[in-house]
């Protein structure tokens, strides 16, 4: 399936994009270290934010179909660039799980979370450290 996304550039290193099915809109800003104003997320924090929601959301789908309650998840991302070419080096993701969950449920959302397609997506050469907080 197919989703149409698109950008219009509104001067001054901004991008405005128009989600086809929902028309929601997103506004993007080079950040401050690339000659931007850093006023709003830059297409590179969307990918890193886009990493977190992903996992978050496949783990939310395991959560629903067996049941197990997923409130309270929540997730930060700190992204950090490399330099020649520049482009994102390093992502680290902390994910804070609820409480009360059995090892295997431990296992299999985690599990889960690394088959999102973001994740799948991602440069090998990315570093990733991500953790589960439990």
């Amino acid at each position: 399936m197919a989703v149409e996304i698109k950008g219009q550039y509104k001067g001054d290193l901004r991008v405005e994009l128009t989600h086809g099915p929902s028309k929601c809109l997103i506004n993007t800003d080079a950040p401050v270290d690339n000659n931007g104003k850093g006023e709003s997320f830059s297409p590179t924090d969307l990918v890193v934010s886009a990493l977190g929601a992903c996992m978050v959301t496949i783990m939310g789908i395991i959560a629903k179909r067996d049941g197990i309650s997923l409130n309270e998840v929540s997730f930060r991302a700190e992204k950090h660039m490399a330099e020649n070419p520049r482009r994102i080096g390093k992502i680290i993701l902390e994910i804070k799980m609820p409480s009360g969950l059995t090892d295997e449920q431990k296992k299999k959302l985690e599990r889960a979370a690394h088959t999102c397609p973001v994740h799948q997506s991602l440069r090998s050469d990315i570093e990733q450290d991500i953790k589960f907080i439990y």
